[in-house]
């Protein structure tokens, strides 16, 4: 079992940059992959960023691709995604999401492929 929690999120001007983290406590997460989603009022949760459990491997959404970057630290068993540039359409709240597997599955892109999930946390994009 694997508990996340994020944090980071804020009110910051368009163009501007955030550091979102997800601390993991319980077993096991150096053997997970990660990954962020966001979902925005009214809208599906929307998959942002994945990483393997080594991080060797990443994949993006392309809206967000050359904007964000997805890491971790198994070390300190926390994920990141360094949020820049952002545009009001970022505007969302960010979750996290740890799946059993140290792979990208082709389910990297869908909830459904995720097995546990943070509370989450807000970035407010104002224009």
């Amino acid at each position: 079992q694997v508990q996340l929690v994020e944090s980071g999120g804020g009110l910051v001007q368009a163009g501007g940059s955030l550091r979102l983290s997800c601390a993991a406590s319980g077993r096991g997460f150096s053997s997970y992959a990660m990954a962020w989603f966001r979902q925005a009022p009214g809208k599906e949760r929307e998959f942002v960023a994945a990483i393997s459990s080594t991080g060797g491997t990443t994949y993006y959404v392309d809206s967000v691709n050359g904007r964000f970057t997805i890491s971790r630290d198994n070390a300190k068993n926390t994920a990141s995604l360094q949020v820049n540039s952002l545009h009001a359409g970022d505007t969302a709240v960010y979750y996290c999401a740890a799946a059993r597997t140290p792979y990208l599955r082709s389910t990297v892109n869908q909830p459904t492929g995720y097995d546990y999930w943070g509370l989450g946390t807000q970035v407010t994009v104002s224009s």
